[in-house]
């Protein structure tokens, strides 16, 4: 039986006719309630964190501290309705005054933001009593040389976090295809590290030998990953670390806020990430169709591929995705398509390696799962721009849905790929 069934694209929504009698589930996320009052949930956080004194304890001998906050590529976590009451609590119930606090902005690679860009990060009412400093990968005088890892990493960090009495690090939990989740350690590196150490550590991200993935990154795995261990080791180097990580559900609203210990606290924000966003599924399928829940998780192929490398964890090797990606802003940003240049010149693993960069490697990712997958987009995305990669563009659904060929093929349909990580429960 002929079923429209209907999926958000872009700012609206469209209707895909499909046989329901062949499809053997509908995969969602899990519905969490979010966070009635943020300020509430973040200081009983705070007062009774885990495995660590409460951060009332820790900052009433603390002449100096530095918050870390994540920069503007990360606004999806609305830090400016947290850092507020952060703050707040320093001053209000610790009794410490403005000018003891320093807010380090954790760009890792990227350049630093605008004034108007810290000013929306922390809020006006922030950035007029507190001093914001943006963390400069590149700059030497700040860096303090912390030692080396045992993955043979130079760790540099920013001076202004080391020589701090107390370090808070606030960061977002969520699944990352290279570390296994963000958050926690990612604030220290990449976050506040060196360029040198930055590079060192997310050429992790390959093999070593063949031009691949590395084996033993993915998304949500950290055992024995590489980066992830590397990036531990780093964040163990800085005294005095407290640690908050908030966790979104699929709506993408903080639901629950985790402090504590730069470790535990952030497994334990690892854990309600995984129970929120897995969904287990008896097998693979042969096909999945799905949407990447609209605008803005589809403005682009490159915030689109959040789905992409959700999705295929579900799919029998060499199966089909079917992604609904509206594409309004094409490629996406010139750090992520801009690779298709040395793509088309056979060059992208020589450069790849010698300028490594998290958009370069994406952009690596998605041509290497068009090689596994059969990845089919409806998109308003040009067909001859994806081409190279192996992605297949289509502007029809009708011929989208004939090339599929879904005939006699276990289907799953996924309403949110950028919400939903598909497992084969055991």
């Amino acid at each position: 039986m002929i079923q429209d069934i209907e999926f958000k694209y872009g700012s609206g929504k469209i209707s895909l006719p499909i046989d329901i009698d062949m499809v053997d589930g509908f995969l969602k996320g899990n519905v969490i309630d979010p966070i009635e009052d943020i300020r509430e949930a973040l200081f009983e956080s705070l007062d009774c964190p885990i495995e660590s004194e409460s951060l009332f304890s820790l900052a009433q001998e603390a002449k100096r501290i530095t918050l870390i906050v994540s920069d503007m590529s990360r606004f999806w976590m609305r830090q400016d309705r947290v850092i507020p009451h952060l703050v707040d609590y320093l001053v209000s119930k610790c009794s410490k005054s403005y000018g003891d606090i320093i807010i380090l902005v954790a760009n890792g690679t990227h350049i630093g933001g605008s004034e108007e860009d810290l000013r929306t990060i922390v809020t006006d009412e922030v950035y007029e009593k507190v001093r914001v400093i943006n963390h400069d990968a590149e700059k030497d005088e700040d860096l303090v040389y912390m030692g080396t890892t045992s993955f043979d990493t130079p760790v540099y960090l920013n001076r202004y976090a080391i020589e701090s009495d107390l370090v808070i690090a606030l960061g977002a939990g969520a699944h990352h295809v290279m570390a296994g989740f963000g958050g926690g350690r990612k604030s220290i590196l990449p976050g506040i590290s060196g360029l040198e150490t930055i590079k060192h550590n997310h050429l992790y991200s390959l093999d070593p030998e063949k031009f691949i993935s590395n084996p033993r990154i993915g998304n949500g795995v950290l055992e024995d990953n590489p980066l992830s261990d590397d990036m531990l080791e780093a964040a163990s180097m800085v005294k005095n670390l407290f640690m908050i990580t908030l966790v979104f559900n699929g709506e993408m609203e903080l639901s629950s806020i985790f402090s504590g210990h730069y470790l535990h606290s952030w497994r334990s924000a690892c854990d309600e990430v995984n129970r929120i966003y897995r969904v287990p599924i008896e097998e693979k399928a042969d096909v999945i169709i799905a949407s990447c829940g609209g605008y803005p998780k589809d403005m682009s192929l490159y915030q689109g591929t959040k789905s992409v490398d959700n999705l295929v964890s579900g799919l029998k090797e060499g199966g089909t995705l079917l992604l609904l990606l509206e594409g309004r802003d094409g490629g996406g940003s010139p750090d992520y398509f801009d690779w298709i240049k040395p793509l088309k010149m056979g060059t992208l693993e020589k450069e790849l390696r010698e300028n490594f960069t998290v958009g370069g490697y994406i952009f690596f990712l998605n041509c290497e799962q068009a090689r596994r997958f059969n990845i089919m987009m409806y998109t308003s995305i040009d067909k001859d721009v994806v081409a190279p990669m192996g992605i297949k563009a289509y502007d029809d659904v009708s011929a989208l849905l004939r090339d599929a060929d879904l005939d006699n093929k276990r289907v799953l349909v996924v309403e949110n790929g950028s919400a939903v990580l598909p497992y084969v429960e055991e």
